[in-house]
């Protein structure tokens, strides 16, 4: 009885673990395939406040940007 219970307990830990790095791996390959931000939509971002920007302040932004991830 009280060796199934800890089977059970065991095996739900276990099955939680496996499944947090899996969807860990799985999210850090698709951001990675798929950015949220590129160097495009930091230009269009700043032309919309009215800036033409370099493409050094672009590269610096998008270098920041990485940074956080």
């Amino acid at each position: 009885m009280f060796g199934d219970i800890l089977l059970v307990l065991i095996g739900l830990i276990v099955g939680a673990v496996i499944g947090f790095l899996i969807s860990k791996k799985v999210t850090q390959k698709y951001l990675k395939e798929n950015p949220p931000i590129n160097e495009k939509m930091i230009e269009a971002l700043m032309s919309g406040m009215g800036r033409k920007p370099s493409q050094k302040q672009v590269r610096q932004t998008m270098n920041q940007m990485k940074r956080y991830m």
